[in-house]
């Protein structure tokens, strides 16, 4: 994590300059500050919510190549910054979201929910996120980490729906 607190931004040229630079930095949204993996979630959010409706096959088939394509580009950007996980970087929220969004009810409630626990899942990091966001490096390891969040938000979902908490 401290490799992460002291990285330095690269220039908007720079990110820009490369489309996997660009989808990695999610779209630019990684470039602000503070809390960029924040404002990567919610631009997260608004593709979302802007996408048509698609079958659950498709949609599935969608969020794994978006996760392969997330490690390969996340691996590459890191390896050129220096930094296997710079928070910049912010691919590996998105997706990771677009998961929890594509399994929780579409009302602005339960999203708005679900994009609070994510966050707070995806911040604070309990066993065993901190211990494979510590370990595992590289692009698989920079996205790993935000699905692990993604279950654990999930789950709290899932609880309260059941229980009736949230319709």
């Amino acid at each position: 994590m401290r490799e992460r607190a002291r990285a330095l931004y690269p220039s908007w040229r720079w990110v820009a300059s490369d489309p996997h630079r660009l989808l990695a930095f999610g779209l630019g949204s990684g470039m602000l500050r503070p809390a960029s993996g924040t404002w990567g979630t919610l631009l997260a959010w608004g593709i979302w919510v802007l996408l048509p409706a698609m079958p659950d096959a498709l949609t599935a088939a969608l969020l794994v190549l978006t996760f392969a394509y997330g490690c390969w580009a996340c691996d590459r950007v890191g390896r050129e910054l220096g930094v296997s996980d710079h928070v910049g970087m912010v691919w590996d929220e998105m997706v990771a979201f677009w998961l929890v969004l594509w399994l929780t009810p579409a009302t602005l409630l339960a999203q708005a929910l679900a994009f609070g626990l994510f966050r707070l899942f995806d911040i604070v990091k309990p066993p065993p996120i901190k211990f494979f966001d510590a370990r595992m490096k590289g692009g698989f390891g920079v996205m790993w980490d935000d699905l692990l969040a993604a279950g654990y938000a999930l789950i709290v979902l899932a609880i309260l729906l059941r229980t009736g908490v949230i319709a």
